[in-house]
């Protein structure tokens, strides 16, 4: 089994901007509950469907698989739900690890979070001075759950 441990983090200021390397995603969920997602995404020239168990902590099962351009497209435009989530993401190396900065677009936009992955929950790293509050356990940030319930509906963005 694949394992995810990742913690995610508001921004605290706008220094990640012009780092790293720019990709464009779309997403679309063909499951999304607590218990298991069933993601599909197009990011570049590459798709993957990837399935997702129960987070605990901060981690949770992944599995994750290359699949053709033609057929992610055809899964997002006709099976997944709606809205789907686009977004940019930054992925910049920091101190010997990888952050993924995601700017959300569409419904999600003024949305700015910041990902890293671990070997361990309880590995050390090191935060750039650009991040901001842990956001890791609050759900509203997931992206499964910005399909219901998109930032740009919030009453409360904080």
């Amino acid at each position: 089994m694949g394992v995810e441990i990742e913690r995610k983090f508001l921004l605290a200021n706008e220094g990640w901007r012009g780092q790293g390397i720019a990709t464009r995603m779309r997403q679309g969920y063909l499951v999304a509950d607590p218990v298991r997602t069933v993601r599909v995404r197009i990011e570049g020239g590459r798709a993957v469907i990837t399935i997702k168990g129960k987070t605990t902590g901060a981690s949770r099962g992944e599995w994750e698989y290359d699949i053709p351009v033609f057929d992610a497209t055809e899964l997002l435009d006709g099976l997944c739900e709606q809205p789907q989530v686009e977004k940019i993401r930054h992925r910049i190396e920091h101190a010997g690890h990888t952050w993924e900065v995601d700017e959300f677009l569409g419904l999600n936009a003024g949305l700015v979070v910041a990902e890293i992955e671990l070997g361990a929950e309880d590995e050390a790293f090191e935060k750039p001075d650009w991040i901001g509050v842990e956001v890791t356990g609050d759900k509203r940030y997931y992206n499964s759950s910005l399909i219901r319930q998109p930032y740009s509906q919030w009453p409360d963005k904080t």
